[in-house]
């Protein structure tokens, strides 16, 4: 079952169970997907607009990384039960992303992008980070891996 239909049949047990938070929730995402469905059918006349597992991907992951930002800076400003929403919003969401890679997983991966891609220096991050992502969208949080790249690639 591919990442939309999930998100779908999601929402309308949602409405059945009469959960408001997972509902809207739901709602959100489905008007994400809906965006990025018309944004890409405008650019590209004539084509299919349907969206892939990846793109999907990527859309719920940035869904989680602005829940997390802003509930960050909710808990700073003491606004504690908007905090706690964003953070609820964040687990429903992050229910339909992959499981994270371990530490172990992680740091195996990020050896493997540097052999495959023959990096030796810093100026070769780009290959790697790319690599990265083409295997492991989803699973990876490259704000944290990127530091580890420049790590290894520097020494």
């Amino acid at each position: 079952m591919d990442l939309k239909t999930k998100v779908s049949s999601q929402l309308k047990q949602a409405m059945k169970d009469k959960d408001t938070r997972r509902l809207s929730t739901l709602r959100l995402i489905n008007a994400a997907i809906k965006d990025l469905e018309i944004a890409k059918r405008n650019c590209e006349e004539g084509d299919d607009a349907a969206l892939g597992n990846d793109e999907v991907l990527g859309i719920l992951t940035k869904m989680v990384k602005q829940r997390r930002e802003s509930e960050r800076a909710y808990e700073e400003g003491g606004r504690l039960e908007l905090a706690e929403q964003e953070r609820e919003e964040a687990e429903i969401i992050a229910e339909f992303l992959p499981k994270p890679l371990s530490d172990a997983e992680k740091e195996q991966a990020i050896k493997d992008a540097i052999a495959d891609s023959g990096a030796g220096s810093l100026r070769d991050m780009g290959k790697v980070m790319s690599l990265l992502k083409q295997r492991h969208a989803g699973r990876l949080d490259f704000a944290t891996v990127g530091p580890e790249v420049r790590e290894r690639l520097a020494s």
